[in-house]
């Protein structure tokens, strides 16, 4: 149990020194110790989840208590069990091959803690992407230090008093502020430091980190596409589609950007995703279940890029009227946008958001090309029964994670890993993933006393060539 609150005006820097100290002082936590602190780490978002879920809501002015529960609660829950299930193998040192010549010596891993890690979560799931990582970082034996975003500032008060009342300051502690605050945080020693946003701010942070040769994990964002088959059910499909981009409004890293579809169905496709997403949300204005944009500089972004695009030939379809009464609850009703182009600016940005670009493509070939002439996505979307075509795609493209036939869902299996490539971000975690991106694998080396090393000593002489031509046709 904590046994020394952190002070809320604490420095950071002085934070994370406190922190380096008590890890100097414990290279290798017990496998008791950390199965304390997932255990504490548990029953503080078993305690909290409703305080949680409201100070979340309140940030964003509508979010639904189900979805969060639903996109943050129970992953964080499911991530925690999974840890505790398999904690003893994930730690048990790994026996590895030892090359004959070298016996009777003996080869091994020992997978031991970084040290203090540094979590910078986004707004945009802010109890998932900061306590997520958490649980790799503790599983590994590590302290952390998180810093959750600006825009959630009631939830990251929230959130630094819960983590304070079960967490020694040097174990975990939550430190707030605005944008200097986290560019501070960036610049910090940590042993590790993982970064979840937006592609350009992840560029600053590297090269903050870079300065301390701290090494990074990135989970970015991009345009993730979604490919629609021709083999597919259209009507399956959109249901799924729609479902995937407007859950929280389409403010997820790995919510589709743009859809893919036949030249010939781009009609039937924007039909099938307008009547699922008003099934889904019969309104959207004043409906509980439905996401307001987080701010009002986000919302205006969302409609200058469909201004953009409607000046520059895009046919704008409105699944519910945009009109000017959604600014009391910012809560955009969704967009798709067809005879879209590369000048505009929904094309080249993330869109992070419930506008939904469709772009025609006439062959598979020149699907897969649109995807990879540009930078590589955190998520790919494949829709349907065409098993040649599902696997040349999944041949043909590089992404953070797929989906077939789904979308989201990648991200909620914990033997899978999470991350990015390339623009996407850089790194894994969940499951095992985390708790090795978040260790050191010391490779050990143990001699016996009956080795052979002696007879490649010097002084050398002919015998030792000889012996060295023949180890060297069968090493």
């Amino acid at each position: 149990m904590p046994n020394e609150q952190v002070s809320p005006g604490l420095h950071p820097a002085a934070l994370l020194r406190r922190m380096q100290a008590a890890a100097q002082g414990d290279l290798s936590p017990s496998r008791t110790l950390r199965r304390d602190r997932l255990e504490r780490l548990a029953g503080l978002i078993e305690t909290h989840a409703e305080t949680f879920a409201a100070a979340i809501a309140a940030d964003f002015g509508t979010r639904s208590a189900i979805e969060i529960r639903i996109t943050e609660t129970l992953m964080l829950q499911s991530g925690l069990r999974h840890a505790l299930g398999h904690l003893a193998r994930w730690m048990k040192p790994r026996r590895v091959r030892t090359a004959w010549a070298y016996r009777p010596g003996r080869a091994l891993i020992l997978r031991q803690p970084l040290g203090v890690v540094g979590i910078i979560s986004p707004w945009n799931y802010p109890l998932q992407l900061a306590l997520g990582p958490l649980i790799g970082v503790l599983a590994a034996g590590n302290r952390a230090l998180i810093k959750p975003s600006e825009l959630t500032p009631r939830f990251s008060g929230e959130l630094q008093t819960a983590v304070a009342a079960s967490f020694a300051s040097d174990e975990v502690a939550v430190v707030t502020g605005d944008v200097a605050v986290g560019k501070a945080f960036a610049a910090l020693p940590f042993d590790h430091l993982l970064f979840t946003g937006s592609t350009s701010v992840g560029r600053e942070v590297a090269r903050a980190a870079a300065d301390n040769l701290t090494p990074v994990s990135l989970e970015l964002g991009g345009k993730s596409p979604a490919i629609i088959d021709r083999s597919c059910d259209l009507g399956r499909v959109a249901d799924r589609l729609g479902w995937g981009k407007l859950v929280n409004a389409g403010q997820t890293c790995i919510a589709p950007d743009y859809v893919l579809a036949p030249r010939d169905a781009v009609a039937r496709v924007a039909e099938a995703l307008g009547t699922s997403m008003r099934r889904l949300y019969p309104a959207f204005r004043g409906n509980r279940d439905y996401t307001s944009i987080i701010d009002e500089r986000h919302l205006r972004r969302l409609v200058d890029l469909v201004e953009d695009a409607r000046a520059r030939g895009a046919r704008v379809i409105d699944i519910e009227a945009n009109d000017s009464g959604q600014r009391s609850t910012r809560q955009m009703a969704p967009v798709l946008l067809v005879d879209v182009d590369d000048t505009m600016r929904v094309m080249r940005e993330e869109i992070f958001g419930p506008v939904l670009p469709i772009v025609p493509y006439d062959s598979l070939s020149e699907a897969l090309d649109y995807v990879n002439r540009r930078e590589r996505p955190l998520a790919l979307y494949w829709f349907g029964t065409d098993a040649a075509a599902r696997d040349r795609v999944l041949r043909g493209t590089i992404a953070g994670g797929v989906c077939i036939n789904d979308t989201l869902l990648h991200i909620a299996q914990e033997n899978l890993p999470f991350g990015g490539v390339g623009a996407s971000g850089q790194g894994h975690y969940h499951g095992e993933f985390g708790f090795l991106r978040f260790s050191k694998e010391k490779p050990v080396f143990i001699q016996s006393r009956f080795a052979g090393t002696g007879l490649v000593r010097p002084p050398y002489g002919p015998s030792l060539d000889r012996l060295l031509t023949w180890l060297s046709n069968w090493m």
